[in-house]
């Protein structure tokens, strides 16, 4: 059996201009959990934690980012109940890692319809508000405060 990596990804997408700081959210399907959250996925054997970033970023949204970098934020997550199975047995937790990616592409998204059914280009008070998981809301303040800091 293939097991997943207990290693993940989060991309928050941004533009910036003079006057604003906008992050791309996606809404995941019901099947999902129909909640709104950044860019996400597992990296795959082998490959290295950017690579699999910008993977997941250019499979879920088909952007490809001016650049994008790694922060110094991550945490981790215990695996849910039903996904245990994903996993090598002694695997309980995975850690999750924090990257922003600049998008100058002027296009709308294309999103993969079995994961996401919507998308939206949100102020950062927005996106904190439509964020479910806490884990993904610290993740945005950090990233927020880094760009805010440039």
């Amino acid at each position: 059996m293939t097991y997943r990596t207990p290693i993940q990804v989060l991309v928050y997408p941004f533009k910036q201009s003079e006057e604003k700081i906008e992050f791309l959210l996606l809404k995941r399907t019901e099947e999902r959990g129909g909640f709104w959250q950044g860019v996400t996925g597992h990296t795959e054997r082998s490959e290295k934690i950017v690579d699999g970033a910008k993977r997941e970023l250019l499979e879920e949204t088909s952007f490809i980012p001016k650049f994008i970098f790694q922060t110094e934020h991550s945490y981790t997550i215990v695996i849910a109940e039903e996904m245990k199975d994903q996993y090598p047995p002694d695997i309980t937790e995975l850690t999750e890692y924090v990257f922003l990616a600049r998008i100058d592409q002027e296009d709308d998204p294309t999103l993969d319809s079995f994961e996401h059914v919507e998308w939206r280009w949100c102020s950062y008070e927005e996106a904190l508000e439509l964020l479910k998981w806490e884990e993904n809301k610290e993740a945005l303040v950090y990233c927020y405060n880094l760009l805010k800091e440039e």
